[in-house]
C-alpha cells in the first residue's frame, strides 16, 4: 500500500517497507518535518504541540514515536492520550499551543493510521504550509536539540470532559429541553474514542444510552466509514430497543450519522441539513458546504433567508469560504458539522447536541423530521482511464459542452441543472474521474450519471 502524502498530513498502512507504508521511520520523519516547520516559522524559544489519538491498535506505538520525536526537537508536548479530532482542535487554542497532531486515519480500516496536522488555531494547515512540510521531509532538513534543551511532556487526560462542557455551554444547546424529551439513543462508537465521549455527552443531557461497540480497543467491528451498508447492527438494535434514534460516529469522531427510529438511515448528507435548519431558525445567516454535498442545504438556507455557497472539496476549503462569507454553520455532506460558535472543525459532539435540541423542540420523530426536508438522491461513480488520456482536456470539453448551464470550475467541473447536478473531479493520485450526481429521485440520479459517463467515454474515445 502506497504511503499517501498530502497537504493535510500523511497516512498509510502499518508495517512493510520504509516509504511504502506508515512505518516507525516514516512516523518519525514526518513528525520531525512538522516540528521543524513550526520552529522555522517562529521566534519563540520554546514551542508547544498538543497530541491526541484515536483507539487504533497502532495508536500507542505511533503516539510514542511522534511525542518523543517532538521532544527530541526541543518542543514541549501536551499529551491528551486517547482523544478525538475535534477535542484536539479545541485544546490547541485553549492551551495557547503552537500546533497540534491528531493520530488517526479517520474512517479508514484498522490497518491504517495517519498524522493529521493543525496550526495554532487548531485548524488544518493550508495547502502552502502542508507543501512546505513535505519539502522539509523530503530533504530531511532536521536539527535536533541537545540534551539540555529537550522538550517536556505534560499529560492532560481531562480534555474530553472539557470538550463536552464546551458543547453543553453553547447558547443554542438546550440541555433542559433534551432532558424533558426523555430520549433513548443507541450509540455505535466503532470501538474507538467515540464510544467514550458520545455516551458521556448524552448522559449529561439526560438521555438513556444503549451502547453498541463502545469499547475503545481499536478492533473495529465493521468498516468504520458510517455508510448504510456498514450499519446493519445498529439499525436492528434501534428497532429492537424501541429507541428514538441511533448515533454513529467514525473512529476520530468528526463524522456523524443518525438512524431513524424505524431503523432507516437519516442520511449522512442530511446530518448537516438538520443541524443547519435548527441553527438558522435561531440565528439567520449564511451557510457553506463543499461542491459534492447535497443541494438540500442550499434549499434550507434560502428558506431561512440566508445565502448558500459551495467550496472546493476538503475541510480546509470549507472553512476558508465560511470565514469569507461569515457563515454561521457549514460542513461536508459526509456528516461533518462545522459550527464556528464552537470552533472551525468538523465536530460530532456539536452535531449531536444541536440535533437533539432541534428534535426536542420539534416534538416529532426522527423519520418525520427527515421527511420534512427536500428529497434528493445521490449517485457516486468513477471512470478509470489509461494514464495516456488527458483528464484536464476531458473536463474542458465537458465544460464547453454545457457552457449554457450554471457551471463552477473551482474544483473540477460542477454543472447545475434546474433540478439536478453533476460534479466531475479528477483524482490527484490516479487516472480516475469521479462523477457525483444528485436528483429528486435515485433513478434520475443514476440516469444522469450514466449519461455523463457515456459522454466522457465518447470524448476520450473509449
Amino acid at each position: 500500500m502506497t504511503l499517501i502524502k498530502s497537504i493535510s498530513g500523511i497516512r498509510g498502512t502499518i508495517g512493510g517497507k520504509v516509504g511504502d507504508n506508515l512505518t516507525p521511520v516514516d512516523a518519525v520523519k514526518f513528525a520531525s518535518a512538522y516540528g521543524t516547520f513550526l520552529k522555522n516559522n517562529t521566534s519563540k524559544e520554546k514551542l508547544t504541540v498538543v497530541i491526541g489519538r484515536d483507539a487504533r491498535i497502532s495508536g500507542p506505538m505511533i503516539h510514542n514515536l511522534v511525542v518523543n520525536t517532538l521532544v527530541g526537537l526541543g518542543i514541549n508536548v501536551i499529551d491528551l492520550g486517547l482523544s478525538t479530532t475535534p477535542t484536539v482542535e479545541i485544546a490547541v487554542p485553549l492551551e495557547k499551543a503552537d500546533g497540534g497532531i491528531i493520530l488517526t486515519a479517520s474512517h479508514n480500516p484498522k490497518q491504517w493510521n495517519a498524522l493529521k496536522l493543525l496550526n495554532a488555531k487548531g485548524e488544518f494547515l493550508s495547502g502552502d504550509e502542508g507543501a512546505k512540510i513535505l519539502d522539509i521531509a523530503d530533504a530531511e532538513a532536521f536539527d535536533f536539540s541537545d540534551v539540555d534543551n529537550l522538550g517536556e511532556i505534560t499529560v492532560n487526560d481531562s480534555y474530553m470532559d472539557i470538550h463536552i462542557d464546551e458543547v453543553l455551554n453553547l447558547p443554542l444547546v438546550d440541555v433542559e429541553a433534551v432532558k424533558a424529551a426523555k430520549f433513548k439513543v443507541v450509540v455505535d462508537g466503532v470501538n474507538s474514542s467515540g464510544g467514550i465521549i458520545i455516551p458521556r455527552l448524552l448522559e449529561l443531557m439526560g438521555v438513556e444510552v444503549v451502547k453498541l461497540y463502545c469499547e475503545p480497543n481499536g478492533h473495529f467491528p465493521h468498516n468504520p466509514e458510517p455508510l448504510k451498508e456498514h450499519l446493519t447492527d445498529i439499525s436492528e438494535l434501534v428497532v429492537k430497543e424501541k429507541a428514538d434514534l441511533g448515533v454513529v460516529v467514525d473512529p476520530d469522531v468528526d463524522r456523524l450519522a443518525f438512524i431513524c427510529e424505524d431503523g432507516e438511515m437519516f442520511g449522512e448528507e442530511y446530518t448537516l441539513v438538520a443541524c443547519a435548519d435548527y441553527v438558522l431558525s435561531k440565528t439567520p445567516g449564511n451557510t457553506v458546504s463543499n461542491m459534492s454535498s447535497s443541494r438540500a442545504l442550499r434549499d434550507v438556507t434560502v428558506a431561512h433567508g440566508g445565502k448558500y455557497e459551495a467550496s472546493a472539496v476538503g475541510e480546509v476549503n470549507v472553512v476558508e469560504l465560511m470565514k469569507k462569507n461569515n457563515a454561521i454553520i457549514g460542513g461536508e455532506g459526509n456528516g461533518g458539522i462545522i459550527y464556528p460558535e464552537s470552533h472551525y472543525g468538523r465536530d460530532s459532539l456539536v452535531g449531536v447536541a444541536l440535533f437533539l435540541t432541534h428534535l426536542a423542540n420539534k416534538k416529532i420523530s426522527v423519520s418525520a423530521l427527515r421527511a420534512s426536508y427536500p428529497e434528493y438522491y445521490m449517485s457516486k461513480n468513477k471512470i478509470e482511464l489509461t494514464p495516456q488520456i488527458d483528464v484536464d482536456a476531458i473536463l474542458e470539453a465537458m465544460t464547453d459542452k454545457y457552457k449554457n448551464e450554471d457551471i463552477t470550475t473551482i474544483d473540477g467541473v460542477k454543472i447545475d441543472f434546474a433540478t439536478e447536478w453533476v460534479h466531475l473531479r479528477k483524482s490527484n493520485t490516479e487516472p480516475i474521474i469521479r462523477i457525483y450526481t444528485e436528483a429528486p429521485s435515485q433513478e434520475k440520479a443514476d440516469v444522469l450519471a450514466l449519461r455523463i459517463i457515456d459522454e466522457i467515454k465518447a470524448i476520450a474515445g473509449i
